[in-house]
């Protein structure tokens, strides 16, 4: 379920993501201010999962929230398990 959110949350932020930075530029721009209100009303417009601070990491085989590895995209504790196994190529246990 929460995959499925995320995976939602995801798509919303690149459909809007041109639109937000296309305003965002064109506020900074030398006009008037009722021409920078009209801005602001359609920023406040969007939604709010078109924002990227609604992402969150998450394991790609669990669906966990914390202890992500962004490298690998899966949770600290599945990447124990797969290197442990040896199902995760070039990762090997540290010996010194």
């Amino acid at each position: 379920m929460k995959l499925i959110k995320d995976k939602e949350k995801r798509i919303s932020f690149q459909e809007y993501e041109l639109r937000k930075i296309s305003y965002k530029a064109l506020f900074r721009e030398k006009i008037s201010s009722e021409k920078k209100k009209e801005i602001l009303k359609l920023l406040t417009k969007l939604p709010r999962r078109s924002s990227i601070t609604q992402i969150k990491n998450r394991c790609i085989l669990t669906g966990r929230a914390h202890g992500i590895l962004k490298r690998f995209k899966i949770s600290r504790i599945k990447f124990r398990e797969l290197a442990a196994c040896g199902l995760i190529p070039g990762v090997t246990k540290a010996s010194w």
